[in-house]
């Protein structure tokens, strides 16, 4: 098919488009960008220099894909955005370009940014994620594959979200969130594992339960985190997720959130 190309977009002519890409009115495409096939760009949406965006994707109206970083130590260094393929970017979302440091911000494939989420310069989001409303990820953040990022949250620059977790609305999360968790509040604490979200995905009831033995060690045993692991490497039985929690764990720079979230009683006096 042909693109669908309207006349009051305006594309650079380096733009590099694939086949059958959409191109709605008062969209704006600069140079040095490719747009892989079959992807729809909404009315009045910007893509900077330096994106690189797949297949299938879709850019809602208002976005603004690669413009320069909200960096200060930023010196105009070639960087890009690089999207995958079967992503959702909605309404007024802005995802910066890289810095020195990495040199490219990254969206994974099959992943939804909802609307005025905003990624900063060199963060990498994985694929299968889900970002919701509002949310604000400063710069060289990581969120792992299939994580899940609730409205309104803020991420602390540098953390690290680990697979399968959630992270709950108006949190906001200044350490690392540990694999297949969830978290919860300011600043955010944890809630338990993610059941819910790990069911829904084929995890067996055995292996839910194993996540949780592992937790359990980490959180209720009082140990630091190098007894922790050094525990569960001895004691737990092999699998990827203990193999994947211990290694997040020793491998986490910011460390991981430890502390736990207690339901605070509203009374009277407290109001």
């Amino acid at each position: 098919m042909e693109q669908l190309i309207s006349p009051r977009a305006e594309i650079h002519p380096e733009a590099i488009l694939g086949k059958n890409v959409t191109v709605e009115a008062f969209a704006k495409i600069d140079k040095d960008v490719i747009i892989g096939d079959d992807t729809w760009i909404g009315a009045n949406a910007t893509i900077y220099p330096g994106a690189r965006i797949g297949k299938a994707c879709q850019i809602f109206p208002g976005a603004v894909i690669a413009a320069v970083p909200q960096d200060l130590k930023f010196r105009g260094e070639y960087s890009t955005v690089e999207i995958g393929n079967n992503t959702t970017i909605r309404e007024y979302v802005t995802i910066n370009r890289g810095t020195a440091s990495k040199g490219f911000t990254k969206v994974g494939n099959d992943t939804l940014l909802m609307a005025y989420t905003h990624l900063g310069h060199d963060t990498e989001v994985g694929n299968h994620c889900v970002i919701a409303n509002s949310v604000q990820i400063a710069g060289e953040v990581i969120v792992d594959d299939w994580a899940v990022i609730g409205g309104s949250s803020a991420i602390h620059q540098f953390v690290r979200i680990g697979t399968h977790a959630m992270v709950s609305g108006m949190a906001g999360v200044l350490t690392d969130v540990a694999p297949f968790t969830k978290v919860f509040g300011l600043p955010a604490a944890y809630m338990g594992i993610n059941y819910t979200g790990l069911k829904r995905r084929g995890y067996s009831k055995e292996q839910i339960e194993a996540i949780h033995d592992t937790y359990r060690v980490f959180y209720q045993r009082g140990m630091n985190a190098s007894q922790a692991t050094e525990y569960m490497e001895t004691y737990l039985n092999a699998s990827p997720e203990r193999d994947a929690i211990i290694h997040f764990i020793r491998s986490s720079k910011r460390g991981v959130i430890k502390n736990s979230f207690k339901k605070a009683s509203v009374t009277e006096e407290s109001l």
